[in-house]
């Protein structure tokens, strides 16, 4: 099953990819909701029912003449993961962590394939990040970690923007500032259900600047696998269906170049994750 948000003159829709098509999920059975967050949270007999009905559905998008939102644009937590390959953690001069470094970012950096990314006029050092993201389905707390991948509903690929000059050159190092400008978490183009993914951490990701290949890895460099990531983090916080995990970027980033590279207006910024799809982005300038 793969879901997406279209954004139509009624809001966003949620939508089931079905034969090349987008086809809503609430025409295709009125009872259920028009929100993949709410989709989520009535559990996979409710996906299920909703994936069987698509045929039935009469209210359908071309993908070539809409709007893709976020897959779940609405989640009430981004929950994001530093320093989680650990190539990546080399690079940037790190020691490599014992637990997950958490950071968050706002449901404002959310953009969906083919948005913009705004590069503000207060940063010259906005990095990309190739991202694999967890999409929560069942909600919970202090979950055991033999059990944790049963709370992942599926899998989208992610682009954690970052302002870095924001990030580690402010007192005390301002991660959340860096990470969380608007439109600073791209995610898309769909979601991937969990039953579609047989082992989410041996996919290979790759980011591409303006076609040129620049950071090109594979899940199973995770220092932090998921079920350990769900488990630790659940100890903190309640999960709720659509909450976001950002589960770290691999090596590669612009700031390890010599010189570094940062985004400028005009570029484009693909995103690949094999069974996941390509996620595509471009940058400009605020006020632009």
């Amino acid at each position: 099953m793969r879901w997406v948000t279209v954004e139509t003159e009624f809001g966003p829709r949620a939508c089931g990819v079905w034969q090349g098509e987008y086809v809503d999920v609430n025409s295709a059975d009125p009872e259920l909701p028009s929100s993949v967050r709410e989709l989520l949270a009535l559990g996979s007999e409710a996906q299920h029912r909703a994936w069987t009905a698509m045929p039935r559905g009469f209210v359908r998008h071309d993908p070539a003449n809409v709007r893709l939102l976020a897959p779940v644009p609405d989640p009430r937590k981004i929950v994001c993961l530093g320093l989680n390959y650990r190539d990546h953690a080399i690079e940037t001069g790190a020691p490599i962590p014992p637990e997950p470094v958490l950071f968050n970012k706002f449901p404002t950096t959310l953009i969906g394939h083919e948005g913009q990314i705004v590069l503000p006029e207060v940063s010259q050092e906005v990095d990309y990040e190739a991202e694999l993201v967890a999409v929560i389905g069942r909600g919970g707390k202090h979950i055991p970690r033999a059990r944790a991948m049963e709370y992942v509903a599926g899998y989208a690929v992610g682009h954690d923007v970052s302002a870095r000059d924001w990030q580690l050159n402010k007192p005390g190092k301002q991660w959340l500032a860096g990470k969380t400008f608007d439109t600073f978490a791209p995610v898309g183009p769909m979601l991937v259900s969990a039953s579609e993914v047989p082992d989410p951490h041996n996919l290979g990701i790759r980011l591409r600047l303006n076609g040129e290949t620049m950071q090109d890895s594979n899940t199973n460099q995770l220092i932090f696998r998921l079920d350990e990531v769900i488990a630790y983090i659940s100890q903190i916080f309640t999960l709720e269906p659509g909450d976001l995990i950002f589960t770290g970027t691999p090596p590669g980033v612009g700031m390890a170049h010599k010189p570094p590279v940062w985004l400028k207006p005009g570029d484009v910024v693909e995103v690949e994750i094999d069974g996941l799809g390509t996620l595509r982005n471009t940058c400009v300038r605020h006020g632009a």
